[in-house]
């Protein structure tokens, strides 16, 4: 079926959602996918948190009668209250066919062993992560609830082929294992942060490990979207099977903010839904670089645009820097940042900083276990207030 048949699909579907049927004004088809985009307009995080908070607690964007839905997931809530997201079997069905893809792309075969090391939330990543993995004959080996001590003593007697982790818990492992080479991984599927696109995050990683690492994402109102392309690491493929993409406001490198319409969600659908992902689509729309960062991230500092993932990739090209946190202040309308890091190598990465953003970044050396560690996404980047300094 060819998208655009999946989106006449889809908009019909919506007489029955209370939240699409206002949002669209009646409308149940296209003839163009020009006229898709001139038609439809943008979903927001906002509108879905704004319904939710007016009609408690799931809001209007369900299709059929709520005892017709079995999942029951919530987003981490990293910019606000989390938002409560449900899905029927069919479009659970959906989803999990979604992930089953990540893990075929990325080259993960019946009979390995996959271990997942951290406690299963209503965050629905986890779930559909392991569901499919169980799905396509992979021995899916849970691992929450434990210190990253015991996580190292199971790996060790378990041997799993594959580690999903984000790139910042593989690092910790890595930190408490001492010697991760000789646990037996081969491969380490990251996401939730941007990292495993980076050349020197994956460089560390698989220094590490002895690995290979393949990048990742989604999301829980959307699925899962991506995985790294195995013949170069540093793109991102796209599912565009059940996503119809979009790349808005972009910049004159071509970065701009990722737009998403799931094809196949119906029960809890999502017309373009601006995600605050920053990206550079090819040719092929793969996108080079994974997820550059958030649009609410990327900080403008004297006329220069910093983003996260390349402040992060500049920050693990210097080596013997254990963790480090990036302070934002405003000062009298502008920005202005710091690092802080725990480790060596302060000179050598403010001159590496400077070299690639012609800017003075000050970076301070803390001792260590003073910055926090991260099992689930990192939060490094920090605005604070003049009082902080």
């Amino acid at each position: 079926m060819m998208t655009l048949e999946k989106i006449n699909t889809l908009l019909a579907a919506l007489s029955t959602n209370p939240f699409y049927r206002n949002k669209l004004g009646g409308l149940t088809s296209v003839s163009s996918l020009a006229e898709f985009t001139q038609k439809v307009p943008f979903t927001t995080k906002a509108e879905f948190a704004a319904n939710q908070k007016a009609h408690p607690p799931y809001g209007t964007n369900l299709t059929y009668p709520l005892a017709r839905y079995n999942r029951f997931h919530q987003t981490s809530g990293t910019s606000g209250q989390p938002m409560i997201w449900l899905d029927d079997p069919a479009g659970w069905d959906w989803l999990r066919g979604n992930w089953e893809w990540v893990w075929e792309k990325a080259g993960v075969r019946a009979g390995q062993a996959a271990f997942f090391p951290f406690s299963f939330g209503p965050f629905l990543g986890f779930w559909a992560g392991f569901e499919s993995a169980v799905a396509l004959g992979v021995r899916a080996i849970p691992a929450g609830g434990l210190s990253s001590e015991n996580r190292i003593k199971m790996m060790a007697r378990l041997r799993p082929e594959i580690l999903c982790c984000t790139p910042t818990y593989g690092l910790r492992l890595a930190e408490v294992a001492g010697n991760a080479r000789e646990l037996g991984v081969q491969k380490i599927i990251v996401a939730g942060e941007p990292g495993g696109s980076l050349p020197e995050v994956r460089n560390r990683l698989i220094e590490a490990w002895d690995a290979e690492v393949i990048d990742h994402h989604g999301m829980t109102e959307i699925g899962p979207v991506t995985v790294g392309d195995l013949n170069d690491p540093s793109r991102l493929l796209v599912r565009h099977d059940s996503y119809y993409c979009e790349v808005i406001n972009q910049d004159e490198q071509g970065i701009g903010e990722l737009v998403l319409t799931t094809l196949g969600r119906h029960g809890s659908p999502i017309l373009r839904y601006r995600t605050g992902d920053l990206v550079q689509p090819d040719k092929d729309f793969a996108l080079k670089g994974g997820i550059i960062g958030r649009v609410d991230d990327m900080v403008v500092v004297r006329g220069v645009n910093l983003y996260p993932g390349a402040v992060e990739e500049v920050v693990r090209s210097v080596e013997g820097i254990a963790e480090y946190e990036v302070l934002i202040e405003e000062r009298s309308s502008m920005a202005e940042v710091r690092l802080r890091v725990e480790g060596s190598g302060t000179e050598e990465l403010e001159n590496r900083l400077r070299e690639v953003f012609s800017l003075r970044i000050p970076v301070e050396q803390v001792p260590a276990g003073t910055l926090e560690r991260f099992e689930m996404k990192s939060k490094r980047w920090k605005r604070i207030g003049p009082e902080a300094r």
